[in-house]
């Protein structure tokens, strides 16, 4: 298959998975999720054999999503389970060249939003709201829903069985709730987009560091949500701003020939200035109901201090350090305790930083943590200990699995 053929169908996984399951799932209903899964596995599977050898279609979508009805329609019919119209019925050649993405509710005219508010049904776990979405409307892998939730490989494969036995029981119907039944599961929704848009900043492995079509996607869906009078909440505000300041930086984060790019050596004049006007209006919006800060509020305002610092030097790190202390007031984290070593060394110097990155490490098994180390090979370069630095290079290199990552860490240990 040619490169671009590939990257084609690779953005369109990305891009399109969630939204045919969400489709499916709302035509067969979620008895049927094993074999919607299936079919929609099977029609991206045919999908890079078939288009490596002709061109993409005009509409991408719509081939995906009726070649993938059609196989559901035939397995269905395999098993004798359900009687259907012929394929051709329900897929007339118009609707398959001219239908954009079908549009499934007037309230939130969207497939993958309703996919978000079932899976996040109150009959199930927050555990299994979250793997279900992340799954089925991220097409998260495995081993990427793994590092999101700090789990492992084999028991996020067991939990998703068990959370879809549970929502296949529970969850008849794939539908957005009214008023009080939207407003309770939107808290675990605003997570999942946060999860999705996390990993699509700062993928835990492949060789991207960036996935734009998943920071985009949760966006979108983000600033769908807003469109709901019974959505609109200051979190939701915050979000929205959280992930412009982030994607804003998009096109500073990697050079020319497409390695790395640290913060402090960021071209600044690559901001993008119209995300960064819009995510300082949405948190200008994000008032708060009681006066407490979301943990979106604080990450967007520290968001909004690097992307307002006309450089690196003049970034307000005490401000942002501050608000690391409120957020680990509210909810201690060991992972956003050791991210705030960065502005702590900054305000008080490399030394106090190691000594309060030791302190840390005494507290929390970090050991297989790449960015532990690396935060450590940086504070000891900063320290002229090249011997200590060059070591906690090495271990940040072995417990890397982002090989965009892993390239810059080595880049570092044997500088050019």
């Amino acid at each position: 298959m040619p490169k671009d053929h590939h990257s084609t169908v690779e953005h369109l996984f990305r891009k399109e998975y969630g939204k045919v399951v969400a489709l499916l799932t709302h035509k067969f209903g979620t008895s049927y999720l094993e074999q919607i899964e299936d079919a929609t596995q099977d029609t991206f599977i045919k999908a890079m054999q078939v288009w490596g050898y002709k061109s993409i279609p005009d509409n991408p979508t719509a081939w995906l999503y009726r070649v993938a009805s059609n196989r559901m329609i035939d397995v269905l019919r395999r098993n004798k389970k359900v009687e259907f119209k012929a394929a051709e019925e329900l897929h007339p050649k118009s609707e398959v060249e001219h239908c954009p993405d079908p549009s499934l509710d007037q309230t939130i005219s969207d497939s993958q939003l309703k996919m978000i508010f079932a899976c996040c049904h109150p009959t199930l776990s927050q555990e299994y709201q979250i793997i279900l979405s992340l799954k089925l409307i991220g097409g998260f892998s495995n081993k990427e829903l793994a590092e999101a939730l700090l789990k492992k490989e084999e028991a996020v494969a067991k939990s998703f069985t068990r959370a879809k036995k549970k929502f296949r029981e529970g969850v008849q119907l794939v539908k957005i709730p009214v008023e009080m039944g939207l407003q309770s599961r939107l808290f675990q929704v605003l997570r999942v987009i946060y999860l999705l848009f996390s990993e699509g900043y700062a993928a835990t492995s492949g060789a991207q560091i960036i996935k734009r079509d998943i920071c985009y996607e949760a966006l979108r869906l983000a600033l769908l949500l807003q469109e709901n009078k019974y959505c609109q909440h200051p979190n939701l505000n915050a979000l929205i701003a959280l992930m412009c300041f982030h994607a804003s930086r998009f096109d500073a984060r990697l050079d020319q020939a497409g390695d790395l790019v640290t913060l402090e050596h960021h071209d600044r004049s690559k901001y993008h200035q119209e995300l960064i006007s819009i995510g300082i209006h949405h948190l200008e919006n994000a008032g708060t109901l009681d006066r407490t800060p979301s943990d979106y509020h604080l990450e967007a305002a520290r968001s909004y201090y690097h992307s307002m610092a006309k450089t690196f030097v003049e970034t307000d790190w005490k401000s942002i350090l501050y608000l690391y202390d409120v957020q680990l007031k509210r909810f201690y984290s060991p992972m956003l305790a050791l991210n705030r070593i960065i502005p702590f060394a900054k305000v008080y110097g490399a030394k106090k930083g190691l000594i309060e990155l030791e302190n840390l490490e005494s507290k929390h098994d970090f050991k297989e943590q790449g960015l532990f180390h690396a935060i450590k090979a940086e504070l000891f370069g900063e320290l002229d200990h090249v011997d200590a630095q060059q070591s906690a290079l090495k271990k940040a290199i072995a417990c890397t699995e982002n090989e965009l990552v892993k390239r810059h860490y080595k880049n570092k240990l044997n500088p050019s």
